[in-house]
């Protein structure tokens, strides 16, 4: 019988989450280290912000966001989606190549400059939660400049 794989209960799953943590940890260091986004504004603290998102979501701990994941996160975050609302988020997030999304495709996908839904969704998310501090009104001008 494999040692760990039937450790049931809390502290298996915190072990998990840390593995997965620090899986996650080190793409961000690959982002940070990488040129191409050496002129992205506060990357360290997005990263740190999309790392914490993305776990939250990766239901079956594989390191990817599947289908019930994306319904799960649209659904908390207030705007559930249908199957086929969620197969083609997923399909733009990962080009097409997989049904499930994984960490490299949504980083790339909050850091790229094409607007994806599941980006809205996010950004919506976040400018909702800072809500209670900020002034309603049009966003800052560097959202505008930072289109493509």
């Amino acid at each position: 019988m494999p040692s760990n794989q039937n450790i049931q209960g809390g502290k298996a799953f915190g072990l998990l989450k840390d593995q997965q943590r620090e899986k996650l940890e080190e793409i961000n260091k690959e982002y940070l280290e990488d040129q191409k986004y050496s002129d992205e504004e506060d990357l360290a603290e997005k990263l740190d912000s999309f790392k914490n998102k993305y776990a939250e979501f990766d239901l079956n701990d594989q390191g990817e966001i599947d289908m019930m994941g994306l319904k799960r996160m649209m659904e908390k975050l207030g705007v559930p989606k249908t199957h086929l609302e969620m197969k083609k988020m997923i399909s733009e997030v990962t080009g097409g190549s997989s049904d499930t999304i994984n960490y490299r495709d949504f980083v790339k996908m909050m850091l790229g400059k094409r607007s994806a839904v599941l980006k809205l969704v996010m950004m919506f998310e976040d400018k909702a939660n800072g809500a209670s501090c900020k002034p309603d009104g049009p966003p800052p001008k560097r959202d505008i400049a930072s289109l493509p």
